[in-house]
């Protein structure tokens, strides 16, 4: 389980084939804690074991097929940066919001445009994540937890602050980008209720859709 602050930027130093997948090679600055063989870390929000550490301090990830089809590390290169986030610890701090690691489907960046002080950056959704979006609801974009500030006819919107340009790896955000998105897993649990008419107060899913989670 991770909460979606991302630690650490990692870069991709090697990406060798392998039978049934790739096997990742990211170079990071040194981490506060030693790693521990088997551990998860959510990479790009993709929950991976950590396979092998190298002498230089590389991390090395085994990444299946079905994931590189999935996901959009099947398009990392060498020089490639990704976001990092090791799994929650009991007693950690939420800061974000729970997030799997299990990435639902990829968006595309449609436009990205200055708000104020801010990027707002306008991401395209397949039904099957669009579906559990809820204005003013969490969504987990690349492992970065973020706000659905707008939700549109078949995307979202989200607005970045400095501080996400400059701790993740989308300060090169570009419109174009596949997106790693999972759905907030609250979102998805209510929305299941409300199918089965398990709602209190006569809420509806498309009332709690419309009307933002912060209205509930």
């Amino acid at each position: 389980m991770f909460t979606g602050i991302i630690q650490k930027k990692g870069t991709v130093r090697r990406i060798d084939e392998r039978s049934g997948g790739k096997r990742l090679f990211l170079e990071i600055d040194p981490w506060e804690r030693p790693f521990e063989d088997g551990e998860s870390i959510a990479v790009n929000g993709v929950c991976l074991t950590l396979a092998d550490r190298e002498a230089s301090g590389a991390l090395v990830f085994d990444v299946l097929e079905e994931t590189l089809r999935k996901t959009n590390l099947g398009a990392l290169t060498e020089g490639g940066t990704v976001n990092l986030e090791r799994a929650l610890r009991y007693g950690d701090a939420l800061g974000g919001h729970l997030v799997s690691g299990h990435v639902d489907a990829r968006g595309t960046v449609r436009s990205i445009t200055g708000a104020g002080g801010d990027l707002r950056v306008e991401i395209s959704a397949p039904e099957s994540v669009y579906l559990n979006l809820v204005e003013q609801g969490s969504i987990a974009c690349d492992g970065i937890s973020l706000t659905v500030a707008e939700l549109l006819e078949d995307s979202f919107a989200v607005h970045l602050i400095p501080t996400t340009l400059r701790e993740t790896n989308w300060g090169a955000l570009q419109a174009g980008d596949a997106i790693n998105l999972e759905a907030d897993m609250i979102c998805k649990i209510v929305r299941r209720e409300a199918a089965r008419g398990q709602l209190p107060g006569g809420w509806t899913w498309e009332r709690f859709q419309r009307e933002g989670a912060n209205h509930a």
